[in-house]
């Protein structure tokens, strides 16, 4: 069977501009987090992101990479709103094609179906159809006559999505509690890479349920432990909430500058730095409480 492994910045360099770009995970939750800081790493830019967006989407906005943003929502979970998607929109730097949930899930299905799309009914009597006024809608053929929209394929040309667990083929195994809709994204896109937190030799014993990608859709498998960081990929390990709110409340340049500016390896060892530093000023603030209550 065909090895697929290869690294971050090998995944990316398949990539180009102007691309439109899937990206798995949901929020902060299970997000291919290393891909997107090779990604970053890289010259690609004017790129249609297609994503139930968090700090992916939040840290290619303030990088300037993004055209166009297809989403339902963008959000770091514990902070509701990402503060560098909101800059992005308050100074109209990039597009967007806000649909419901439902359409959302529609589209993607429609893309993996290989179906210009889908008809459902959510979003009817809503201001979707007012602030997408490219929307359609469809009647049934039938006596019913029922009028849908016609939820729009989400076909895209590549799909990052980060897994719990893969094999060298492209199997891909999740762990945690959701599979969101990263089957969905490989299906939907032309070509997929599938970061994991371990490869593995296999799935013996696995429940089937969670076998959630195959490998017939993935072109490249990449191994990132804690490669999803600072988003969650629960059982491996949960969201970094610490560190995610100095992210939230840092300026672009000054965090690009500290834990962007080289590679993988780079951005962990800036990571603990940090974190000691954090743990140091912390035990410092103690010792004042301290010193104040004698």
């Amino acid at each position: 069977m065909t090895d697929k492994t290869m690294t971050p910045d090998e995944a990316v360099g398949r990539l180009r501009s102007g691309m439109t770009l899937g990206i798995g995970g949901w929020g902060a939750r299970r997000k291919p987090m290393a891909l997107v800081r090779a990604l970053l790493r890289s010259p690609v830019t004017d790129l249609t992101v297609v994503s139930c967006g968090g700090p992916d989407v939040g840290l290619l906005a303030a990088a300037g990479r993004i055209r166009r943003l297809v989403t339902p929502f963008v959000t770091l979970d514990s902070v509701p709103l990402e503060p560098h998607y909101r800059a992005a929109r308050e100074h109209g730097t990039l597009a967007l094609t806000e649909l419901d949930e439902a359409m959302f899930l529609w589209g993607l299905r429609a893309a993996a179906y290989r179906l210009p799309f889908l008809p459902l009914r959510a979003g009817l009597g809503s201001d979707v159809l007012r602030i997408n006024p490219e929307l359609r809608t469809v009647v049934s053929p039938y006596e019913d006559g029922e009028e849908f929209i016609a939820a729009p394929a989400l076909r895209m040309d590549a799909a990052l999505v980060h897994l719990n667990r893969a094999d060298r083929r492209g199997n891909a195994q999740y762990l945690g509690p959701d599979p969101y809709f990263d089957d969905l994204f490989c299906e939907a896109a032309d070509t997929a890479y599938v970061s994991c937190e371990r490869l593995v030799d296999g799935f013996a014993g696995a429940v089937p349920q969670t076998l959630l990608v195959s490998r017939h859709r993935v072109t490249g498998v990449i191994e990132t432990p804690r490669g999803a960081h600072f988003t969650s990929c629960a059982p491996d390990h949960g969201r970094d909430e610490e560190f995610l709110r100095m992210y939230a409340t840092t300026p672009w340049p000054e965090f690009a500058g500290r834990f962007l500016a080289g590679d993988e390896a780079d951005y962990h060892r800036a990571v603990a730095e940090w974190r000691k530093e954090t743990e140091t000023e912390r035990d410092r603030r103690e010792d004042r409480r301290t010193e104040r209550t004698r």
